[in-house]
Protein backbone atom coordinates (compact mmCIF):
# COMPACT_ATOMS: atom_id res chain seq x y z
CA UNK A 1 0.00 0.00 0.00
CA UNK A 2 1.20 3.51 -0.84
CA UNK A 3 -1.04 6.47 -0.03
CA UNK A 4 0.42 9.89 -0.78
CA UNK A 5 -1.26 13.20 -0.04
CA UNK A 6 -0.25 16.14 -2.23
CA UNK A 7 -0.93 19.60 -0.80
CA UNK A 8 -0.15 23.23 -1.50
CA UNK A 9 2.24 24.57 1.14
CA UNK A 10 1.73 28.28 0.46
CA UNK A 11 -1.35 30.28 -0.64
CA UNK A 12 -2.24 27.90 -3.47
CA UNK A 13 -1.17 28.19 -7.12
CA UNK A 14 2.09 26.36 -6.35
CA UNK A 15 1.98 24.17 -9.45
CA UNK A 16 0.16 21.19 -7.92
CA UNK A 17 -1.40 20.29 -11.27
CA UNK A 18 1.98 19.59 -12.84
CA UNK A 19 3.20 17.60 -9.83
CA UNK A 20 -0.05 15.61 -9.65
CA UNK A 21 0.21 14.81 -13.34
CA UNK A 22 3.84 13.75 -12.89
CA UNK A 23 3.17 11.51 -9.87
CA UNK A 24 -0.01 10.09 -11.40
CA UNK A 25 2.13 8.11 -13.84
CA UNK A 26 3.20 5.88 -10.92
CA UNK A 27 -0.20 5.85 -9.18
CA UNK A 28 -3.20 3.59 -9.75
CA UNK A 29 -5.75 6.12 -8.53
CA UNK A 30 -5.89 9.93 -8.10
CA UNK A 31 -8.38 11.36 -5.60
CA UNK A 32 -9.41 15.00 -5.29
CA UNK A 33 -10.59 15.53 -1.70
CA UNK A 34 -11.81 19.12 -1.20
CA UNK A 35 -12.72 22.46 -2.77
CA UNK A 36 -14.66 23.18 -5.92
CA UNK A 37 -14.26 24.95 -9.23
CA UNK A 38 -12.70 27.92 -7.42
CA UNK A 39 -9.42 26.08 -7.96
CA UNK A 40 -7.57 25.57 -11.21
CA UNK A 41 -4.80 23.12 -12.04
CA UNK A 42 -2.72 23.69 -15.16
CA UNK A 43 -1.05 20.74 -16.89
CA UNK A 44 1.22 20.95 -19.95
CA UNK A 45 1.50 17.80 -22.07
CA UNK A 46 3.51 17.80 -25.30
CA UNK A 47 3.44 21.60 -25.24
CA UNK A 48 -0.37 21.65 -25.06
CA UNK A 49 -1.85 23.38 -22.00
CA UNK A 50 -4.87 21.94 -20.19
CA UNK A 51 -6.73 23.69 -17.37
CA UNK A 52 -8.81 21.67 -14.96
CA UNK A 53 -11.07 22.87 -12.14
CA UNK A 54 -12.77 19.77 -10.74
CA UNK A 55 -11.46 16.63 -12.42
CA UNK A 56 -8.18 15.27 -10.97
CA UNK A 57 -5.08 15.83 -13.06
CA UNK A 58 -4.56 12.07 -13.37
CA UNK A 59 -7.32 11.97 -16.01
CA UNK A 60 -4.65 12.34 -18.72
CA UNK A 61 -3.56 8.76 -18.04
CA UNK A 62 -6.15 6.41 -19.53
CA UNK A 63 -5.37 3.59 -17.08
CA UNK A 64 -5.82 5.63 -13.87
CA UNK A 65 -9.01 5.83 -11.83
CA UNK A 66 -9.80 9.46 -11.00
CA UNK A 67 -12.05 10.24 -8.06
CA UNK A 68 -14.01 13.34 -7.05
CA UNK A 69 -14.29 12.70 -3.31
CA UNK A 70 -17.10 13.52 -0.90
CA UNK A 71 -15.24 16.56 0.45
CA UNK A 72 -15.86 18.64 -2.67
CA UNK A 73 -18.76 20.84 -3.69
CA UNK A 74 -19.44 20.63 -7.41
CA UNK A 75 -21.20 22.82 -9.90
CA UNK A 76 -22.64 20.19 -12.28
CA UNK A 77 -22.74 22.61 -15.19
CA UNK A 78 -19.02 23.32 -14.81
CA UNK A 79 -18.27 19.62 -14.38
CA UNK A 80 -20.11 18.73 -17.58
CA UNK A 81 -18.34 21.52 -19.46
CA UNK A 82 -15.05 20.09 -18.24
CA UNK A 83 -16.04 16.59 -19.34
CA UNK A 84 -16.94 17.91 -22.80
CA UNK A 85 -13.70 19.90 -22.96
CA UNK A 86 -11.57 16.86 -22.21
CA UNK A 87 -13.47 14.61 -24.61
CA UNK A 88 -13.08 17.24 -27.36
CA UNK A 89 -9.32 17.07 -26.79
CA UNK A 90 -9.33 13.30 -27.15
CA UNK A 91 -8.99 12.66 -23.40
CA UNK A 92 -11.22 9.83 -22.15
CA UNK A 93 -13.22 10.46 -18.99
CA UNK A 94 -14.43 6.88 -18.66
CA UNK A 95 -12.39 6.29 -15.51
CA UNK A 96 -13.84 9.24 -13.59
CA UNK A 97 -15.77 8.38 -10.42
CA UNK A 98 -17.88 10.87 -8.43
CA UNK A 99 -18.85 10.37 -4.81
CA UNK A 100 -22.59 10.16 -4.21
CA UNK A 101 -21.99 12.25 -1.07
CA UNK A 102 -20.61 15.30 -2.92
CA UNK A 103 -22.63 18.45 -2.30
CA UNK A 104 -24.06 20.31 -5.29
CA UNK A 105 -23.65 24.02 -5.98
CA UNK A 106 -27.05 25.50 -6.81
CA UNK A 107 -27.89 28.78 -8.61
CA UNK A 108 -28.72 30.44 -5.30
CA UNK A 109 -25.23 29.63 -4.02
CA UNK A 110 -23.64 31.48 -6.91
CA UNK A 111 -26.03 34.40 -6.47
CA UNK A 112 -25.39 34.66 -2.73
CA UNK A 113 -21.64 34.54 -3.33
CA UNK A 114 -21.90 37.65 -5.51
CA UNK A 115 -24.40 39.53 -3.32
CA UNK A 116 -22.60 38.80 -0.05
CA UNK A 117 -19.21 39.79 -1.42
CA UNK A 118 -20.56 43.03 -2.88
CA UNK A 119 -22.26 43.90 0.41
CA UNK A 120 -18.94 43.72 2.29
CA UNK A 121 -17.48 46.69 0.43
CA UNK A 122 -13.90 47.31 1.60
CA UNK A 123 -14.12 44.24 3.85
CA UNK A 124 -14.48 41.90 0.87
CA UNK A 125 -12.65 38.58 1.08
CA UNK A 126 -11.77 38.19 -2.59
CA UNK A 127 -13.97 35.17 -3.30
CA UNK A 128 -14.11 33.77 -6.84
CA UNK A 129 -17.94 34.13 -6.70
CA UNK A 130 -18.43 30.55 -7.86
CA UNK A 131 -20.83 29.67 -5.03
CA UNK A 132 -18.29 27.59 -3.11
CA UNK A 133 -18.65 29.24 0.30
CA UNK A 134 -22.47 29.32 0.33
CA UNK A 135 -22.55 25.65 -0.70
CA UNK A 136 -20.27 24.68 2.18
CA UNK A 137 -22.40 26.85 4.47
CA UNK A 138 -25.51 24.84 3.53
CA UNK A 139 -23.54 21.62 4.03
CA UNK A 140 -22.66 22.69 7.57
CA UNK A 141 -26.26 23.75 8.30
CA UNK A 142 -27.49 20.38 6.97
CA UNK A 143 -29.64 21.88 4.23
CA UNK A 144 -27.33 21.01 1.34
CA UNK A 145 -28.29 18.94 -1.67
CA UNK A 146 -25.99 16.04 -2.42
CA UNK A 147 -25.45 14.19 -5.70
CA UNK A 148 -27.40 11.26 -4.27
CA UNK A 149 -30.37 13.61 -3.79
CA UNK A 150 -29.99 14.97 -7.29
CA UNK A 151 -30.25 11.47 -8.74
CA UNK A 152 -33.57 10.80 -6.95
CA UNK A 153 -36.20 12.99 -8.62
CA UNK A 154 -38.72 13.12 -5.76
CA UNK A 155 -36.07 13.71 -3.09
CA UNK A 156 -34.50 16.47 -5.16
CA UNK A 157 -37.88 18.14 -5.72
CA UNK A 158 -38.65 18.09 -1.99
CA UNK A 159 -35.29 19.53 -0.93
CA UNK A 160 -35.19 22.15 -3.68
CA UNK A 161 -38.69 23.44 -2.79
CA UNK A 162 -37.80 23.62 0.90
CA UNK A 163 -34.53 25.47 0.25
CA UNK A 164 -36.00 27.94 -2.22
CA UNK A 165 -38.63 29.09 0.29
CA UNK A 166 -35.90 30.42 2.56
CA UNK A 167 -33.47 31.47 -0.17
CA UNK A 168 -36.05 33.48 -2.10
CA UNK A 169 -37.05 35.37 1.06
CA UNK A 170 -33.44 36.42 1.55
CA UNK A 171 -32.99 37.23 -2.14
CA UNK A 172 -36.10 39.43 -2.31
CA UNK A 173 -36.41 40.92 1.19
CA UNK A 174 -32.75 41.52 2.05
CA UNK A 175 -31.09 42.00 -1.32
CA UNK A 176 -34.07 43.30 -3.32
CA UNK A 177 -33.46 40.88 -6.17
CA UNK A 178 -35.90 38.87 -8.25
CA UNK A 179 -36.68 35.45 -6.78
CA UNK A 180 -35.40 32.29 -8.43
CA UNK A 181 -37.89 30.07 -10.27
CA UNK A 182 -38.26 26.53 -8.92
CA UNK A 183 -39.28 24.86 -12.18
CA UNK A 184 -36.39 26.31 -14.17
CA UNK A 185 -33.82 25.05 -11.66
CA UNK A 186 -35.55 21.69 -11.25
CA UNK A 187 -35.56 20.91 -14.97
CA UNK A 188 -32.03 22.20 -15.54
CA UNK A 189 -30.56 20.10 -12.74
CA UNK A 190 -32.47 16.96 -13.68
CA UNK A 191 -30.68 17.19 -17.02
CA UNK A 192 -27.34 17.45 -15.23
CA UNK A 193 -28.25 14.46 -13.08
CA UNK A 194 -28.69 12.17 -16.08
CA UNK A 195 -25.39 13.27 -17.58
CA UNK A 196 -23.33 12.54 -14.46
CA UNK A 197 -25.28 9.47 -13.26
CA UNK A 198 -22.91 6.91 -14.90
CA UNK A 199 -19.95 8.35 -12.96
CA UNK A 200 -21.53 8.28 -9.48
CA UNK A 201 -20.60 5.60 -6.95
CA UNK A 202 -19.46 4.94 -3.36
CA UNK A 203 -15.97 6.32 -3.82
CA UNK A 204 -14.91 5.79 -0.19
CA UNK A 205 -15.43 2.06 -0.66
CA UNK A 206 -13.53 2.12 -3.94
CA UNK A 207 -10.56 4.05 -2.51
CA UNK A 208 -10.29 1.77 0.52
CA UNK A 209 -10.50 -1.32 -1.69
CA UNK A 210 -7.57 0.00 -3.73
CA UNK A 211 -5.54 0.61 -0.58
CA UNK A 212 -6.38 -2.82 0.80
CA UNK A 213 -5.19 -4.32 -2.49
CA UNK A 214 -1.81 -2.57 -1.96
CA UNK A 215 -2.36 -0.24 -4.90
CA UNK A 216 -0.92 3.27 -5.12
CA UNK A 217 -3.30 6.13 -4.38
CA UNK A 218 -2.51 9.84 -4.78
CA UNK A 219 -4.73 12.29 -2.88
CA UNK A 220 -4.82 15.72 -4.53
CA UNK A 221 -5.70 18.90 -2.65
CA UNK A 222 -6.72 22.25 -4.08
CA UNK A 223 -5.69 25.73 -2.89
CA UNK A 224 -2.99 25.82 -0.20
CA UNK A 225 -2.19 25.76 3.51
CA UNK A 226 -2.60 29.50 4.08
CA UNK A 227 -6.07 29.34 2.53
CA UNK A 228 -7.20 26.58 4.91
CA UNK A 229 -10.45 27.42 6.71
CA UNK A 230 -8.98 26.54 10.12
CA UNK A 231 -5.26 27.15 9.67
CA UNK A 232 -5.08 29.88 7.03
CA UNK A 233 -5.15 33.67 7.16
CA UNK A 234 -8.79 33.74 8.25
CA UNK A 235 -11.10 35.27 7.00
CA UNK A 236 -9.09 35.56 3.78
CA UNK A 237 -9.31 31.82 3.20
CA UNK A 238 -11.25 29.26 1.22
CA UNK A 239 -14.29 27.44 2.61
CA UNK A 240 -12.69 24.01 2.99
CA UNK A 241 -9.54 22.43 4.42
CA UNK A 242 -6.68 21.99 1.92
CA UNK A 243 -4.25 20.63 4.53
CA UNK A 244 -3.27 16.96 4.53
CA UNK A 245 -5.55 15.87 7.36
CA UNK A 246 -8.60 16.77 5.27
CA UNK A 247 -7.71 14.07 2.74
CA UNK A 248 -9.00 11.46 5.18
CA UNK A 249 -12.33 13.21 5.65
CA UNK A 250 -12.74 14.31 2.04
CA UNK A 251 -12.02 10.85 0.63
CA UNK A 252 -13.39 8.64 3.38
CA UNK A 253 -10.20 6.89 4.51
CA UNK A 254 -8.59 6.47 7.92
CA UNK A 255 -5.45 8.45 8.88
CA UNK A 256 -3.50 5.23 9.48
CA UNK A 257 -3.58 4.57 5.74
CA UNK A 258 -1.57 7.66 4.76
CA UNK A 259 2.14 7.02 4.13
CA UNK A 260 3.56 10.31 2.83
CA UNK A 261 2.63 13.97 2.53
CA UNK A 262 4.17 15.97 -0.33
CA UNK A 263 4.09 19.74 0.06
CA UNK A 264 4.25 21.65 -3.22
CA UNK A 265 6.14 24.92 -2.88
CA UNK A 266 6.88 27.57 -5.47
CA UNK A 267 10.46 28.89 -5.58
CA UNK A 268 8.98 32.28 -4.71
CA UNK A 269 5.65 33.17 -3.10
CA UNK A 270 2.32 34.22 -4.61
CA UNK A 271 -1.23 34.73 -3.44
CA UNK A 272 -4.54 35.79 -4.98
CA UNK A 273 -7.13 37.92 -3.24
CA UNK A 274 -7.07 40.04 -0.13
CA UNK A 275 -5.11 39.68 3.11
CA UNK A 276 -1.61 40.28 4.51
CA UNK A 277 1.42 39.07 2.55
CA UNK A 278 4.75 39.83 4.35
CA UNK A 279 7.11 39.16 1.42
CA UNK A 280 4.99 40.86 -1.26
CA UNK A 281 6.87 42.81 -3.93
CA UNK A 282 4.80 45.68 -5.30
CA UNK A 283 7.41 47.24 -7.60
CA UNK A 284 9.30 46.16 -10.69
CA UNK A 285 10.55 42.90 -9.18
CA UNK A 286 7.01 41.79 -8.35
CA UNK A 287 5.88 42.58 -11.88
CA UNK A 288 8.90 40.73 -13.29
CA UNK A 289 8.02 37.56 -11.35
CA UNK A 290 4.37 37.85 -12.40
CA UNK A 291 5.17 38.11 -16.09
CA UNK A 292 7.95 35.52 -16.12
CA UNK A 293 5.90 33.02 -14.14
CA UNK A 294 2.62 33.81 -15.92
CA UNK A 295 1.11 34.42 -12.51
CA UNK A 296 -2.53 34.76 -13.38
CA UNK A 297 -5.28 32.62 -11.87
CA UNK A 298 -6.16 29.48 -13.85
CA UNK A 299 -9.81 29.89 -12.85
CA UNK A 300 -10.33 33.66 -12.69
CA UNK A 301 -7.42 35.12 -14.65
CA UNK A 302 -6.76 37.46 -11.73
CA UNK A 303 -3.13 38.63 -11.44
CA UNK A 304 -1.38 36.97 -8.52
CA UNK A 305 0.51 39.01 -5.96
CA UNK A 306 4.17 38.00 -6.01
CA UNK A 307 6.95 38.05 -3.43
CA UNK A 308 10.18 36.46 -2.25
CA UNK A 309 10.27 32.95 -0.82
CA UNK A 310 8.87 32.74 2.70
CA UNK A 311 10.41 30.03 4.89
CA UNK A 312 8.16 30.95 7.84
CA UNK A 313 5.13 29.85 5.83
CA UNK A 314 6.84 26.65 4.74
CA UNK A 315 7.76 25.67 8.31
CA UNK A 316 4.15 26.30 9.31
CA UNK A 317 2.86 24.10 6.47
CA UNK A 318 5.29 21.35 7.45
CA UNK A 319 3.92 21.46 10.99
CA UNK A 320 0.17 21.45 10.30
CA UNK A 321 0.29 18.83 7.55
CA UNK A 322 3.22 16.66 8.61
CA UNK A 323 4.96 17.17 5.27
CA UNK A 324 7.49 14.42 4.57
CA UNK A 325 8.66 15.55 1.12
CA UNK A 326 8.80 18.86 -0.73
CA UNK A 327 8.25 19.43 -4.45
CA UNK A 328 9.79 22.78 -5.41
CA UNK A 329 8.31 24.34 -8.57
CA UNK A 330 9.17 27.16 -10.96
CA UNK A 331 12.84 27.25 -10.03
CA UNK A 332 13.58 28.23 -13.63
CA UNK A 333 11.67 31.51 -13.25
CA UNK A 334 14.43 32.86 -10.97
CA UNK A 335 17.18 32.41 -13.58
CA UNK A 336 19.01 35.64 -14.41
CA UNK A 337 18.43 37.42 -11.11
CA UNK A 338 21.67 38.63 -9.51
CA UNK A 339 20.47 38.25 -5.93
CA UNK A 340 17.66 36.26 -4.37
CA UNK A 341 16.04 36.79 -0.99
CA UNK A 342 14.64 34.23 1.42
CA UNK A 343 12.44 35.33 4.30
CA UNK A 344 13.71 33.58 7.45
CA UNK A 345 11.56 35.41 10.03
CA UNK A 346 9.20 38.32 10.68
CA UNK A 347 10.02 41.53 12.52
CA UNK A 348 7.18 42.50 14.85
CA UNK A 349 7.47 45.32 17.38
CA UNK A 350 11.24 44.94 17.60
CA UNK A 351 11.19 41.15 17.96
CA UNK A 352 11.97 38.45 15.40
CA UNK A 353 9.21 35.88 14.96
CA UNK A 354 10.28 32.54 13.52
CA UNK A 355 6.84 30.94 13.84
CA UNK A 356 3.82 31.97 11.79
CA UNK A 357 1.55 34.19 13.95
CA UNK A 358 -2.04 33.18 14.61
CA UNK A 359 -3.33 36.75 14.70
CA UNK A 360 -4.10 38.38 11.36
CA UNK A 361 -3.50 41.80 12.91
CA UNK A 362 -0.01 40.78 14.01
CA UNK A 363 0.73 39.30 10.57
CA UNK A 364 -0.38 42.55 8.92
CA UNK A 365 2.23 44.47 10.95
CA UNK A 366 5.07 42.01 10.33
CA UNK A 367 8.03 42.91 8.14
CA UNK A 368 9.96 40.17 6.41
CA UNK A 369 13.51 39.52 7.62
CA UNK A 370 15.59 38.42 4.65
CA UNK A 371 18.68 36.41 3.99
CA UNK A 372 20.31 37.14 0.62
CA UNK A 373 21.82 34.47 -1.62
CA UNK A 374 23.43 34.86 -5.04
CA UNK A 375 21.42 33.96 -8.12
CA UNK A 376 22.42 32.07 -11.26
CA UNK A 377 22.43 32.90 -14.96
CA UNK A 378 22.23 29.47 -16.58
CA UNK A 379 19.04 28.12 -18.20
CA UNK A 380 17.60 25.26 -16.12
CA UNK A 381 14.82 23.99 -18.37
CA UNK A 382 16.78 21.14 -20.00
CA UNK A 383 18.29 19.79 -16.78
CA UNK A 384 16.97 16.47 -15.46
CA UNK A 385 19.79 15.58 -13.03
CA UNK A 386 20.14 17.53 -9.81
CA UNK A 387 23.94 17.40 -9.94
CA UNK A 388 23.88 19.31 -13.23
CA UNK A 389 22.18 22.36 -11.73
CA UNK A 390 24.34 25.48 -11.34
CA UNK A 391 26.02 25.60 -7.94
CA UNK A 392 24.10 28.72 -6.91
CA UNK A 393 20.79 27.07 -7.80
CA UNK A 394 21.71 24.05 -5.67
CA UNK A 395 22.70 26.38 -2.86
CA UNK A 396 19.27 28.07 -3.04
CA UNK A 397 17.46 24.71 -3.01
CA UNK A 398 19.53 23.36 -0.13
CA UNK A 399 19.04 26.51 1.95
CA UNK A 400 15.26 26.13 1.64
CA UNK A 401 15.65 22.46 2.54
CA UNK A 402 17.64 23.30 5.67
CA UNK A 403 15.12 25.92 6.80
CA UNK A 404 12.21 23.51 6.32
CA UNK A 405 14.06 20.52 7.79
CA UNK A 406 12.34 18.41 5.11
CA UNK A 407 13.99 17.00 1.96
CA UNK A 408 13.20 18.51 -1.42
CA UNK A 409 12.72 15.35 -3.45
CA UNK A 410 11.31 16.90 -6.65
CA UNK A 411 12.09 20.08 -8.56
CA UNK A 412 10.19 21.55 -11.51
CA UNK A 413 12.38 23.51 -13.93
CA UNK A 414 9.66 24.11 -16.52
CA UNK A 415 5.94 23.44 -17.05
CA UNK A 416 6.26 20.21 -19.06
CA UNK A 417 6.31 16.65 -17.74
CA UNK A 418 9.92 16.09 -18.74
CA UNK A 419 11.10 19.32 -17.12
CA UNK A 420 11.27 17.70 -13.70
CA UNK A 421 14.19 16.64 -11.50
CA UNK A 422 13.60 13.70 -9.15
CA UNK A 423 16.01 13.31 -6.24
CA UNK A 424 14.12 10.51 -4.48
CA UNK A 425 11.10 8.38 -5.35
CA UNK A 426 7.70 9.33 -3.86
CA UNK A 427 5.97 6.02 -4.68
Amino acid sequence: MAAVVLIGAQWGDEGKGKITDFLAEKADMVVRYQGGNNAGHTVVINKETFKLHLIPSGIFYADKICVIGNGLVIDPKVLIEELDYLESKGVSTANLKISSNVHVIMPYHRLFDVLEEESKGEEKIGTTKKGIGPAYKDKASRTGIRVSDLLEKEEFAKKLKFNLQEKNLIITKIYGQKELAYQDIFEEYLGYAERIRPYVTDTSLMVNDYLDEKKKVLFEGAQGTLLDLDHGTYPYVTSSNPIAGAACIGAGVGPTKINKVVGVVKAYTTRVGEGPFPTELTGEMGELLRERGNEYGATTGRPRRCGWFDAVILRYAVRVSGISDIALTKLDILTGLETLKICIGYLYQGKILVNFPQSLNILAECEAVYEEVPGWQEDLTGITNYNNLPEQAKRYVERIESLAKVPITMLAVGPGRTETIVRASIF
